[in-house]
């Protein structure tokens, strides 16, 4: 599909603008509701903490289903139907508070919830940035993408490298990356919302709120190893 925004009398496209994204970001943060409360769960019982965190071969294993199931998503999109997509998007969600359910066993609540705050803050900020600026940040987009796989294969060599350097530059990069795609996506989800099928409105709400849900996460994250403060 392509996501050239063709001609839509205004208040139709103002309309249709409002809806889908009132979608989009809605389930964004239901799926983050998910992640927290599955974080949460998974934290607080010895025995899953054992189960999921502990065992490396299943944290791995729920690490990769995780990035098979935003590229399944992705690819699917315009075939899937709108309650699968929400199905395995409500999956992926707590998949990720799986995983991520150990920084609540490495940092402290307070440092946690300080980090969430400037988290949603410049997210919100940007978000807005891209979705109101008449500037196209296509290039922006690219530019970021290109940045993404830097920080991955980066990331990759800090596994067998552990240097500190290293891990203080992919936590810089990463948060003006992820910023970068905030705004960017915001912008594709505000273009995306005039030319989406009408019966295809939730599936594409659905993977559009991925991609938010996968900008907020990592940023968050990233912000978490500047800001967050270790437990004793």
């Amino acid at each position: 599909m392509s996501w050239n925004q063709s001609y839509v009398p205004a208040t139709i496209s103002d309309e249709r603008v409002t809806s889908f994204l009132s979608k989009v970001y809605g389930w964004m943060f239901f799926g983050l509701l998910i992640t927290a409360g599955t974080a949460y769960f998974v934290a607080s019982s010895p025995a899953l903490v054992r189960t999921f965190i502990l065992n490396r071969a299943l944290f791995w294993i729920l690490a990769f289903g995780q990035l098979g199931l935003v590229f399944y998503l992705s690819a699917r999109v315009e075939k899937m139907a709108p309650a699968t997509a929400a199905g395995l998007f409500m999956v992926y969600s707590a998949m990720v508070g799986v995983t991520s359910s150990v920084i609540l066993l490495i940092y402290t609540s307070s440092s946690i919830f300080s980090t969430f705050v400037v988290t949603a803050g410049m997210f919100g900020a940007t978000a807005v940035f891209g979705t109101l600026t008449k500037r196209s940040l296509a290039g922006v987009g690219q530019f970021m993408f290109m940045g993404l796989i830097g920080i991955i294969l980066a990331s990759i060599v800090g596994i067998f490298w552990q240097n500190s350097a290293l891990q203080f530059v992919i936590s810089v990069v990463g948060i003006l990356v992820f910023t970068g795609l905030t705004a960017w996506d915001a912008q594709r989800l505000k273009h995306m919302a005039t030319v989406v099928p009408d019966g295809r409105v939730t599936s594409y709400a659905v993977v559009g709120a991925l991609s938010l849900y996968l900008d907020f996460i990592n940023l968050f994250f990233f912000i978490l190893r500047f800001t967050g403060g270790r437990r004793d």
